[in-house]
């Protein structure tokens, strides 16, 4: 075993600490303490602290080795005082072993030679980026991933770390994955925070938890394949799934509240497209809120309260990025882009960009390859015929097969059981979910219908909510359900395990890889190169400017 093995594998549940210790940070400022012992809520939470704070000091400083080693050093001190604090505090040590169970099951996944393509074109040098300089204006130009920031670059430039240099620049994606398979299994198991099972009765909340459960991390088991749009899909399972339980229950606490901000907030930071998904979320909370108090003391109940500053000021943040990056408060949407700044990105390159995306989406283009008249194949329903041909029986129909194979699994175990007596009452929180699912799916086929911009979870979900109240119908004792819910979490992580097995094999085969020797992806000086631009931009004539252009 390499030294930089043992580098990885530290640093990985040393940021784990660290991030846990500032979820607790967070929840100190509150006065319940329900989210003590869920260690998923807190990571996720301590992320979110993590991602705004990257924003924000951002604007000043880089995020150097220094800063960064501080940082780490202070979620450690916060972790550790915590625990501490509450170390007597029943089941405390058997859900620090499930944490550590869990990630340590998923730490093949960081075991990798090649990542994505995106990654050396921009993702790996806009988060370099973040470590050498504080906040320029106009590296849009540059660069055209540079004109679309994510909160996920933002978070990996804190793992900018002594010995272990940038290669935790894909760090980000395991953690969102981690904390997210923790609160669902905490759901799919019925463990509560005191690490117990909870014999309440089984919901179709802990069946939508477990197909989530499954699909997650079958489908998503490769880390480098991540990039900006499956982090944000993750959580949009979760925020599905958490919206729905909350809003059911009758143990709906402020702090609850408090998280559902920032799975929103982490949701649209991730990627611009993902907008959309905070303006539908609204209508959700609304129709939930507003049957306690009348409209407009729900509005003044949602902005006004302080969780609302803390998505709001994340949300600031994002818009910021875009600004300084390109002129537009969100790019590419032409009407949100100001031409009067010198880094202002001209409104026709804004205008085919945007035309290029839906181009792309509807297989129109690709690096090799672009339609005869773009402007025709996209407008309409021309594109359609081509777009089944090359993209729907290409990926989709793989995806839809695979949710129909996962669903058929679960209705075999679950076909002889027998039907509740009491007639199943789907709630109108389930259907005006499942309306505004099926509107997004509308929207997501007409204007940009590939599965990164979330057809994997709308599709899904698709599927699995109404096979979830089916399978709800049966009846069932707890035990049974138990048995057979934990056999399907181990298979679906023996099935993550086994397809990082076969990758990291047929990787050896390629690269002549040797993974405990030679741990670290391959980087090279190509990956530079924007900075190099940079740096040659801002030093020219021996002038130091913050606008590059």
């Amino acid at each position: 075993m390499s030294l930089n093995f043992l580098i990885l594998f530290s640093f990985y549940f040393i940021i784990l600490l660290t991030i846990l210790g500032y979820g607790y940070f967070v929840l100190s400022f509150e006065k319940n303490d329900k989210f003590f012992l869920n260690f998923g809520h807190v990571g996720l939470l301590g992320i979110f602290f993590l991602i705004t704070y990257s924003y924000l000091s951002h604007i000043f400083i880089p995020h150097s080795k220094i800063h960064n080693l501080i940082l780490i050093l202070i979620g450690l001190i916060s972790f550790f005082y915590h625990f501490k604090k509450n170390f007597r505090i029943p089941n405390l040590r058997k859900n620090l072993f499930f944490l550590f169970l869990v990630f340590l099951i998923l730490f093949i996944s960081l075991i990798l030679k090649k990542n994505h393509d995106d990654f050396p074109y921009y993702h790996f040098s806009y988060t370099y980026n973040l470590t050498q300089e504080s906040l320029n204006f106009g590296i849009g130009k540059l660069n055209h991933g540079f004109r679309t920031p994510s909160s996920i670059f933002y978070l990996n430039s804190l793992f900018f770390l002594p010995f272990a240099e940038y290669y935790l620049f894909n760090f980000s994606a395991v953690f969102i994955l981690g904390f997210t398979n923790i609160i669902l299994l905490q759901r799919i198991l019925l463990f509560n925070a005191n690490f117990q099972n909870d014999k309440r009765k089984i919901t179709f909340i802990n069946y939508l938890s477990l197909l989530s459960f499954i699909f997650i991390n079958i489908f998503f088991y490769r880390i480098a394949e991540h990039g900006t749009d499956r982090s944000a899909q993750i959580l949009i399972f979760l925020l599905s799934i958490n919206l729905l339980d909350y809003f059911q229950s009758r143990n709906y606490q402020k702090v609850d509240l408090l998280f559902t901000y920032a799975l929103l907030g982490l949701i649209v930071s991730l990627k611009s497209f993902y907008f959309l998904y905070f303006i539908f979320s609204i209508p959700f909370i609304l129709f939930f809120l507003e049957k306690k108090r009348n409209l407009l003391s729900t509005l003044k109940f949602i902005i006004l309260n302080k969780y609302f500053s803390y998505l709001f000021i994340l949300i600031f943040l994002v818009i910021l990025s875009y600004f300084a990056n390109t002129g537009c408060l969100l790019y590419p949407i032409s009407f949100t882009c100001l031409e009067n700044f010198t880094w202002s990105i001209p409104p026709n390159d804004v205008s085919k960009m945007n035309d290029w995306y839906e181009l792309w989406s509807k297989a129109g283009a690709n690096p090799n390859f672009r339609v005869q008249n773009p402007e025709q194949y996209i407008s309409g329903f021309n594109w359609v015929s081509n777009w089944m041909n090359d993209y729907f029986f290409n990926k989709i129909s793989d995806l839809i097969f695979g949710i129909l194979f996962i669903l058929l699994i679960l209705f075999i175990i679950f076909y002889n059981f027998e039907k509740k007596k009491n007639k199943i009452q789907i709630s109108n929180l389930v259907f005006l979910m499942y309306g505004l699912l099926i509107l997004i799916l509308f929207e997501w086929f007409y204007n940009h219908p590939a599965l990164r911009y979330g057809g994997y979870c709308l599709i899904a979900l698709i599927f699995f909510i109404p096979f979830s109240l089916y399978l709800n119908s049966k009846e069932i004792s707890f035990k049974k359900y138990f048995k057979i819910a934990l056999i399907l979490v181990i298979f679906s992580l023996s099935i993550f395990e086994i397809r990082n097995y076969s990758r990291i094999v047929k990787e050896i085969k390629i690269y002549d890889y040797k993974p405990f020797k030679e741990t670290f992806y391959t980087i090279d000086h190509n990956y530079f190169k924007i900075q190099k631009r940079i740096d040659d931009l801002k030093n020219k004539d021996g002038v130091f400017s913050k606008t590059i252009f």
